[in-house]
């Protein structure tokens, strides 16, 4: 086996050994359902440290969010959440890291709802492959919408990509829960996938 192979071959186990890691990391930070600043930045030198001789998406997607949310040397109660729900995800033992939850256990709007931005209302929930969610909430402001908690007045609840089979017990799946019982009160509503969300940006 030529030495091209043998380094492939070695990196795909210094990845898995990684991934191995990084899922039970996950497992002890979220342990207590809260990841405080310190364990953020535990966290984020072990990324930084494993990012630089892996290469491994799943590791520098990670790895992006976390510095992000440490940008400014506060990991505030959103992005504790945020955290939460991503290290969640990844310590899942029900599905494999880095898969996309499928919508059917999750109660998007059926049929999924044409988006329009302009003085449109959205909130989001969860962790989403188009990055932060501040990210996700200034491409709705560049296109004129609103983005924010969720109230009475928002139309759509937009739910990130990764999200895990126990949604209800999580605590993004709080807004989930919320935005399902408003919608049985007759409050016009939707629930969409992030996918769907982004195809009309």
């Amino acid at each position: 086996m030529d030495q091209e192979l043998l380094n492939l071959f070695g990196h795909a186990r210094i990845s898995d050994r990684q991934l191995d890691e990084l899922i039970g990391l996950a497992k002890g930070l979220t342990a207590d359902g809260l990841v405080n600043q310190s364990e953020a930045e535990f966290l984020q030198a072990w990324l930084a440290a494993n990012v630089a001789v892996s290469g491994d998406k799943t590791l520098g997607l990670l790895y992006r969010r976390v510095a992000e949310m440490l940008s400014d040397g506060v990991l505030d109660a959103d992005e504790q959440n945020d955290l939460l729900d991503t290290l969640s995800f990844f310590s899942s033992d029900r599905i494999e890291v880095g898969e996309i939850q499928k919508p059917s256990s999750l109660p998007y709007t059926r049929p999924a709802p044409a988006l329009t931005f302009p003085d449109v209302r959205f909130c989001f929930t969860g962790t989403f492959e188009f990055g932060s969610r501040r990210d996700c909430e200034a491409a709705v402001a560049d296109r004129g919408g609103v983005a924010g908690s969720l109230t009475a007045e928002t139309h759509f609840l937009v739910v990130g990509s990764y999200a895990t089979e126990s949604w209800k017990h999580s605590s993004f799946g709080n807004k989930i829960s919320k935005a399902v019982d408003m919608q049985l009160k007759g409050l016009p509503i939707a629930i969409v996938a992030e996918n769907h969300w982004a195809s009309y940006l």
